[in-house]
């Protein structure tokens, strides 16, 4: 199927959210009132039919869009613009019960029983036929409708089937991907336990009651429910397409979701959303800020353009372990927040409150009381309005700074590799350790995978990329050479795409350019800690030279030695820090270490390096480090990359973020602290779009500025 680009833009920030009307359809007068309460609230686009596929087509083959249109209608003659739904997300009982090879299987080989949401097989002939022709209908009925600016496919894509239909389409993937059994059974590693395959139709998708550690087998299952998924999501595209509609579609992604490799979806989608439900009030706010910077940068950093926050709760989330409301003010701070990371939108779950079933107590822009001077409904007023302050930011971009790398195949490898720490694995904490050390410095971030180019960047982190794959080793070293500043850290670039471990020296095809080699990985219990100490402070023997309790590694030693006299401007570590999970040992070859273990057998040994390549450098970090080295370690390096910034000394607990168009650039300084805290931009002749500043920010203020760009 051929997938044809219908760019999403607008000139203005979407506000609204999931609306669910044919709840209420036995009472005009909530509709009636929902349109005056959308206006004062500054509501002016909302997603329609999500789970309506029961109300649209009550029978097979019996279509009742009436109420629909009446509804798009009356919503599109209010101001109200419409990001309408294909159903596919929940399916109608009689679908099930006329087919129920619809029903999933599980990896025990188990169907599933009609009930919940996404129980379905993306496979099966009969779904795909009934998904076609109604979200064909669709279409058809509303192509020419001026209030429907966008196609929402279906609703939080996830989950697997394993049944009989699945395993022949595994299969075929398969015959697809390795054309022969034996580059299968090479690529896989069968040889050891003896799981050598005679022919692909042995091959059965993982099981706990059948093969369930053949690391191949599992990664490669992965990636087949991410095409299927794919596949049946382009499916939908098609039939909407064929229908006759040229408007842009998306579909709504969830927080750091595993189940899925999303980089797949980018190509297919026009515009990427997400829907975002951070636990706020749990923590420090800037910790939970910097969680949700991560996702917004990642969303946006899929297609490098503005994204769409689909799904927000305006209040408490009722399906989290604990339903906290958000406090007077974080509201809005959050919601800015996925502004100033790329958002052209600010969208809810829900608008008006349920009243039964799970999510009946869920957060809702109008509660079950009805009325309007709720706090809730005046804060998302207030938000509205802020919203118009900012339309001539809409549809910006953000500038590009530094990358982390955050590749989910690699992820994926790297939790099924059985060692070197099963339970526990500090990859998400590394990413977000180095995350939230570039943004306290105020530093845009994109979160790219492997195949996404690294040009324009200065600064790229790659923080246990554990699988090398499409060509990183080239682009990380061209990077490199060519005057950018690498950091890569421990468990990286062991194996390749298909988790079969590089044989000579590791980092795979990069020791050159880090200048040392993997040697051994030490798991840490979760009670045992080491320490980072700088170069010039590690215990010494009466020579000078690091200790360390057997004497391995002399030469080794000789380098760290050497390296006290010999350290890169850039960072001059002068303190301690913990370090936790993982600790790895290096032999350095042209790298200078400049920071140590402390204590254990590898006392002395590297633990921080730096090794010029060519006209540019790369760190290796040795082991998984507590918060305040990151927020060190980046302040230094981004002193040196980054001289002028928009704000030079950012107070902890504040966000900077920038955007820009061809003509403006716009500074968005948020506060995440309940103190009034300074902050002076280095910024002048600026303007104030939200209100007035003076150099400082209230509790949970958010202050927007705007210069023209020189």
């Amino acid at each position: 199927m051929k997938q044809t680009s219908h760019p999403f833009s607008t000139d203005h920030f979407l506000h609204g959210g999931d609306y669910n009307p044919d709840q209420w359809l036995d009472r005009p007068d909530i509709l009636e009132k929902d349109l005056e309460y959308f206006e004062k609230a500054g509501i002016n686009c909302v997603s329609l039919g999500i789970f309506s596929w029961a109300m649209l087509e009550p029978e097979e083959g019996h279509y009742q869009f009436d109420w629909m249109k009446e509804i798009i209608d009356r919503l599109y003659s209010h101001g109200v613009s419409i990001d309408l739904a294909t159903p596919s997300g929940a399916r109608p009982h009689w679908l099930a019960d006329a087919y129920p090879e619809v029903l999933r299987v599980d990896e025990n080989r188990r169907r599933a029983l009609f009930g919940e949401r996404h129980n379905h097989c993306y496979t099966s002939p009969a779904y795909r036929q009934k998904v076609y022709l109604i979200n064909r209908k669709l279409a058809e009925t509303f192509v020419d409708h001026p209030g429907v600016i966008l196609w929402h496919i279906s609703n939080e894509y996830g989950g697997e089937c394993h049944c009989p239909l699945c395993q022949e389409q595994f299969r075929a993937w398969l015959k697809d991907r390795y054309h022969t059994i034996d580059h299968l059974n090479k690529c896989w590693n069968t040889a050891f336990w003896s799981h050598i395959c005679q022919n692909f139709d042995q091959i059965e998708s993982p099981s706990p009651i059948g093969e369930w550690e053949m690391h191949g087998l599992k990664l490669d299952w992965k990636r087949f429910v991410t095409h299927q998924t794919r596949d049946f999501m382009r499916w939908e595209i098609q039939a909407l397409r064929d229908g006759g509609t040229a408007k842009p579609v998306t579909t709504n992604f969830m927080y750091d979701y595993q189940g899925l490799d999303y980089s797949k979806f980018a190509d297919d989608l026009d515009v990427i959303s997400w829907d975002n439900y951070p636990t706020w009030h749990k923590e420090a706010e800037i910790e939970t800020a910097w969680d949700c910077g991560l996702q917004h940068d990642q969303m946006r950093s899929y297609k490098g353009q503005p994204f769409l926050l689909m799904e927000s709760s305006p209040s408490a989330t009722n399906w989290q372990p604990v339903s906290k409301l958000r406090k007077p003010g974080m509201l809005k701070l959050a919601s800015l927040q996925a502004v100033a990371h790329g958002s052209d939108s600010v969208l809810y779950f829900q608008i008006r409150q349920s009243r039964g079933a799970s999510e009946k107590f869920h957060g809702a822009v109008i509660d079950h009381y009805g009325g309007e001077d709720s706090r809730v409904f005046q804060e998302v007023c207030d938000l509205g309005r802020t919203l118009k302050q900012l339309k001539e930011a809409a549809g910006s971009n953000t500038p590009k700074q530094a990358a982390i790398l955050c590749d989910t195949e690699s992820r994926w490898a790297m939790k099924d590799a059985m060692g070197p720490r099963n339970q526990g694995l500090p990859d998400k904490k590394t990413i977000q350790g180095f995350y939230s050390g570039l943004r306290q410095m105020g530093l845009n971030v994109d979160i790219l995978d492997e195949t996404q180019s690294l040009d324009g960047y200065r600064l790229v982190i790659a923080p246990m990329l554990y699988m090398f794959k499409h060509g990183i080793q080239e682009k990380l070293r061209s990077f490199t050479a060519d005057g950018g500043t690498l950091v890569m850290t421990f468990w990286s670039g062991l194996a390749d795409e298909h988790d079969l471990c590089f044989l000579g020296g590791t980092p795979g095809g990069l020791t050159d350019v880090l200048g040392l080699r993997f040697m051994e990985i030490d798991g840490l219990y979760d009670w045992e800690s080491n320490t980072l100490i700088p170069i010039g402070r590690a215990p010494a023997s009466a020579d000078g030279v690091p200790s360390s309790t057997d004497g391995v590694l002399s030469t080794q030693q000789a380098v760290i030695s050497k390296a006290a006299s010999e350290m890169p401007d850039t960072f001059h570590p002068q303190k301690s820090y913990t370090c936790h999970s993982l600790c790895e040992l290096v032999y350095p070859t042209t790298a200078k270490t400049l920071m140590a273990y402390g204590s254990d057998f590898y006392k002395g040994y590297p633990a921080l390096t730096c090794n010029s390549y060519e006209k540019g450098k790369a760190y290796y970090l040795c082991a998984a480090a507590e918060t305040a080295f990151y927020q060190d370690f980046l302040k230094a390096l981004v002193i040196e990359l980054f001289p002028e910034r928009p704000v030079m000394e950012i107070p902890y607990g504040v966000e900077v973020t920038t955007r820009q168009n061809d003509s403006r650039e716009y500074l968005f300084l948020q506060n995440f602290t309940r103190e009034t805290t300074a902050v002076s931009p280095s910024w002048h002749d600026y303007e104030c779009l939200t209100g007035s500043f003076s150099n400082s920010l209230e509790p949970y203020e958010t202050v927007v500025l705007a210069r023209n760009r020189s």
